[in-house]
């Protein structure tokens, strides 16, 4: 009798395991993104369209399809940048994923955090309005660039004595306080200690910042700015080592966007106390990676 139970056992920890082993196949085998401007630039250049096609296309105003890809007039609103995303997929260089599986593994939107718990730990993963995206692991810069600001943001509030807390990945953050998105900041500062609990943030921080990686420029730029913003984070920097530039969506102020190099001094906007991060002081903490290309 006791053979058979323990028969019982091994048998459905061997099924489990083949089933957690498929999803993570699944989840790596197919791909969706949504492109950011320059790589629809690209893609339309590829494909022969003109200004005129994507906007019969996408439906938007001729005159705001020429201002978002010209850079020209106001900045236009996240809307139009995801309906144009979503007009050009991108399945080789993409990573939105979506599995399908002969084991009845759920369709994507429709994973929860149930789902998100009970992933192998050695499994990096974000959810976002139940879609399961898989994290490759950060670059050298990626990860020198956010060691650096938020030992500078640390700094600063233990100096002052604040009440902020600088956060660094990996941590998890409950965005929506739904059982359908917990993201994987890179840094985030928490003004509310009430949202921190021993498992993640709960709720959304005030501010975020997240480094770009090969594997994670739409997501960044695309899909989690619209989540940033609808949350309730109040500031988004989006750093871009490759190109050297940042990103700051100051969602408090409107939705204008400042860009700014690597040579530039830039005001944490949610705090009034004049503390700037230097990207100069930055820039020299990785130049010797640069310098090796």
């Amino acid at each position: 009798m006791l053979w058979q139970v323990k028969a019982s056992i091994m048998i459905a920890a061997i099924i489990s395991i083949t089933i957690l082993s498929h999803i993570y196949q699944d989840i790596r085998r197919k791909e969706y993104s949504i492109m950011t401007i320059e790589n629809m630039k690209d893609k339309m250049n590829e494909l022969g369209y003109d200004y005129a096609k994507v906007a019969e296309l996408s439906g938007l105003p001729l005159a705001t399809v020429q201002e978002i890809f010209d850079g020209t007039g106001a900045f236009p609103g996240y809307e139009p940048l995801l309906t144009l995303g979503r007009l050009f997929p991108d399945p080789d260089h993409s990573y939105l994923h979506e599995p399908q599986t002969a084991y009845q593994v759920k369709r994507q939107g429709e994973y929860t955090l149930d789902d998100y718990y009970h992933l192998p730990d050695d499994i990096r993963v974000e959810l976002i309005d139940g879609v399961i995206y898989n994290m490759t692991a950060p670059s050298s810069p990626h990860q020198l660039i956010a060691g650096f600001i938020h030992a500078k943001l640390l700094t600063h509030v233990l100096n002052k004595k604040g009440i902020c807390l600088p956060m660094i990945s990996p941590v998890d953050v409950q965005l929506d306080c739904d059982d359908r998105t917990m993201v994987q900041p890179d840094v985030i500062i928490v003004c509310d200690r009430d949202k921190i609990i021993n498992r993640c943030v709960y709720g959304a921080p005030d501010f975020v910042i997240e480094v770009l990686s090969k594997s994670s420029v739409r997501r960044d730029t695309v899909i989690k700015l619209n989540k940033y913003l609808n949350a309730g984070v109040r500031e988004y920097w989006i750093i871009d080592p490759k190109r050297q530039k940042v990103t700051v969506h100051n969602f408090e102020k409107g939705n204008n966007p400042t860009i700014y190099g690597f040579d530039a001094k830039i005001p944490i906007g949610i705090w009034d106390d004049g503390f700037e991060i230097d990207f100069q002081e930055v820039y020299e903490h990785i130049r010797f990676l640069y310098e090796k290309k």
